[in-house]
């Protein structure tokens, strides 16, 4: 039987924004003021969110396996201390440019700010993966899938609403249509209906309109909108 994925969808999201934001960084002119300020919004989106990420897991995830395996917490913790500074470089970056007003300046710190992102990306693709098969199991083997459901909602809980739908548009945009209306059943079952009506308008504005009459189909035939 497969178990429930605690990491499933957020991580699919959070790498859907990376792969999304490291495409729209080199394609960037840093010359041209509007394509530089979408960019500077794009990489603050990305640190706000993983910042998010991280305290939600130190606050809820962690703390569930801490009695039995204390030196697998402490290492992902270490790595989160790792993924804060490289959060902060970004920023430093986006700082300077802000600042910058040469065209030469603008370029330089433009090409800094893009090889500092792509060491961010990197380093959170390779952090995510190891959390879902470092932690996965250990969590699978303490925790029954309803408690873990449990946890889950606690976190969902603990996100303010507007944080909430940006994390929502970016699971939305990282799922296949399957992924998609087994996160709604989920949701459904587990969480307010406030929650549920809120997924289900990101998902009509986020998906094209193939993929959104899927959704609606399977929804109707399910009877899952009732």
């Amino acid at each position: 039987m497969q178990r429930y994925n605690i990491f499933f969808p957020v991580h699919k999201g959070l790498r859907a924004l990376l792969f999304e934001t490291a495409i729209q960084l080199q394609q960037t002119s840093f010359l041209d003021a509007v394509e530089t300020a979408q960019a500077i919004d794009q990489v603050k989106t990305v640190i706000a969110l993983f910042e998010s990420h991280a305290h939600k897991e130190d606050s809820f995830v962690f703390p569930a396996i801490a009695a039995w395996e204390p030196s697998v917490v402490a290492a992902f913790e270490a790595e989160h201390d790792e993924d804060h500074a490289l959060g902060e470089s970004l920023q430093n970056w986006l700082t300077a440019m802000t600042y910058a007003a040469a065209p030469s300046a603008k370029q330089t710190i433009g090409e800094k700010l893009t090889a500092a992102y792509l060491r961010f990306m990197v380093f959170n693709l390779c952090h995510m993966a190891k959390e879902e098969e470092a932690i996965n199991p250990i969590l699978w083997r303490y925790y029954s899938d309803s408690e873990l459901h449990d946890i889950t909602l606690k976190i969902m809980k603990a996100v303010p609403q507007p944080e909430m739908a940006d994390f929502s548009r970016w699971m939305v945009r990282g799922l296949n249509t399957t992924e998609i209306l087994h996160w709604l059943r989920g949701v459904k079952n587990t969480a307010p209906k406030p929650a549920f009506y809120a997924l289900l308008n990101v998902a009509e504005r986020e998906l094209q309109p193939h993929r959104w009459n899927l959704v609606q189909d399977s929804l109707t035939e399910g009877a899952m909108v009732v």
